[in-house]
């Protein structure tokens, strides 16, 4: 895998689209915080929908955009709420455990939303089809990019204000990641290399 070219993906269109997505990210996060995380799931998948389309696309990020993966409510609710479940056990059984449930539910579920949204998978099927595109050799890869979004996720939510950039970064890497690995399941062309 060519993480230059995925990290050169995912910076480019970071800085293309800079205003919309941190306007996305902002209300992605006020909205998930006033709803108390009941909103997240599905609000997530609309963000990165959005990314998508840009990515794919090149169409402007839109706020209305969190709230187009209103069918999913439901599905993500409850799968977020077991993920949720196992990562509270694995932190109850101390931090190292906790940690290592954190990394196993990102390397599994990395491409979960991204399969319901441009699939149109349900979630179990998604679930199932996140799983084998993880798992499609060398597995290192998938390792090192799940280490790469859990850093950038992790520095996004300790550094003031940089989940502004952190987390629309990630998304775009692993949207990225996402368009390659399908293009070489189903043949799907892979996206051009950034404009320099």
């Amino acid at each position: 895998m060519d993480f230059k070219r995925h990290f050169e993906i995912g910076w480019q269109n970071t800085l293309k689209f800079i205003g919309p997505v941190i306007l996305l990210t902002f209300v992605q996060l006020i909205v998930t915080i006033i709803t108390l995380g009941i909103l997240g799931p599905v609000t997530f998948a609309g963000f990165m929908k959005s990314l998508f389309l840009a990515a794919k696309e090149g169409r402007t990020p839109d706020v209305k955009d969190l709230f187009s993966e209103m069918p999913l409510f439901f599905p993500l609710l409850g799968i977020s709420i077991v993920l949720f479940i196992a990562v509270a056990i694995g932190f109850a059984l101390l931090v190292v455990p906790g940690l290592a449930v954190i990394f196993v539910v990102v390397f599994a579920c990395l491409y979960l939303i991204p399969l319901m949204i441009d699939q149109k998978e349900g979630v179990w099927d998604a679930l199932k089809g996140s799983w084998e595109m993880a798992m499609t050799k060398p597995v290192s890869d998938q390792a090192i990019i799940t280490i790469v979004y859990i850093a950038l996720m992790s520095i996004g939510g300790s550094v003031p204000f940089a989940i502004l950039i952190t987390q629309p970064l990630a998304i775009f890497i692993v949207l990225s990641v996402y368009e390659e690995r399908m293009a070489a399941s189903h043949r799907r062309q892979p996206p051009p290399p950034p404009m320099q």
